[in-house]
């Protein structure tokens, strides 16, 4: 984990790739959660049997359970010392590049795009964040998230 001691410090990184978080195995019952929680529980994420012989030879993660994760990869990533707080502000772009077998371990590498001045003293950064499957050579998500962080 990478710690920066204040968000000047942070926002000298623009244009870098800033940090990588830990990996984090994605189980079935996390699966099973998420479409409790959403209402999506389409077979191919839920139904272990029949998604052995579905499209992707297993059950797969949703998309959207993917891009919830990212408040997790940057917290276990870097921390800002001299920071209270951290806002999603939102997405400008999100792609889901290839499917989540459950059992995978991802991670994702985050590239700070823009860090720019907003009331409160804050900053809002724009970061390109890569969302890696262990083995495979394609990302999973690549997305352009905003937070908005405060001193």
């Amino acid at each position: 984990m990478k710690t920066f001691q204040t968000l000047s410090e942070l926002a000298a990184c623009v244009g870098e790739e800033v940090a990588v978080s830990d990996w984090l195995t994605i189980t079935q019952a996390q699966v099973n959660l998420f479409a409790d929680a959403t209402g999506d529980h389409q077979w191919i994420h839920v139904d272990p049997e029949k998604a052995a012989s579905g499209p992707f030879g297993a059950p797969i993660a949703h998309g959207f359970l993917t891009l919830s994760l990212l408040p997790q990869f940057f917290e276990s990533a870097f921390e800002i010392v001299q920071s209270r707080m951290g806002v999603n502000y939102g997405l400008n772009k999100v792609r889901f590049t290839a499917p989540v077998p459950v059992g995978s371990r991802l991670r994702a590498r985050m590239k700070l795009l823009a860090c720019e001045p907003i009331d409160n003293d804050g900053v809002q950064m724009t970061w390109e964040v890569t969302v890696e499957r262990e083995g495979a050579t394609k990302p999973v998500c690549v997305a352009e998230s905003l937070v908005r962080r405060y001193p």
